[in-house]
């Protein structure tokens, strides 16, 4: 019944849509999952300097490295790997689901973007962040964010 339920909100989404052609800018195949620190979170060495890397649907963060079923995991790897500006502890939630895309890495032939609130101590509103579970690209923080020490 699950699955016949994602299958429906797959079609539904589709349907709904003008096109559902490809503009995601930052797909990477070759892009390596990257090391786990002691905490089994994403090792991240680096910052964004593009803002529109995670904040931009045409530029979402790709952590697609599993199968979709077991892609979630990533999402806390990679959101476990981060801190606000100054060190600040995150909260993060899956607030919407957007932007129908074409992957061949879905039993549908197309997949979807997560969006994700992030906030911390201090943030006056909270950031929305694009994940991507089913591209492999790059994984680095967003602008405006720090990284956890390893």
């Amino acid at each position: 019944m699950k699955k016949f339920l994602l299958i429906a909100f797959f079609a539904a989404s589709l349907a709904s849509c003008v096109s559902t052609r490809n503009t995601i800018k930052n797909i990477d195949d070759n892009a390596k999952m990257p090391a786990l620190s002691k905490e089994k979170n994403f090792i991240i060495t680096e910052i964004s300097r593009d803002p529109k890397y995670g904040y931009d649907q045409d530029y979402p963060i790709n952590i697609g490295f599993f199968p979709y079923p077991t892609s979630e995991i990533n999402v806390q790897r990679y959101f476990g790997a981060l801190t606000g500006p100054k060190g600040e502890k995150l909260t993060y939630n899956k607030v919407d689901t957007c932007c129908p895309f074409p992957s061949k890495k879905s039993d549908m032939g197309a997949g979807l973007l997560d969006i994700y609130e992030v906030r911390w101590e201090g943030l006056a509103e909270p950031l929305r962040i694009h994940i991507n579970l089913y591209e492999k690209g790059g994984i680095i923080a967003p602008a405006g964010f720090g990284i956890k020490p390893i």
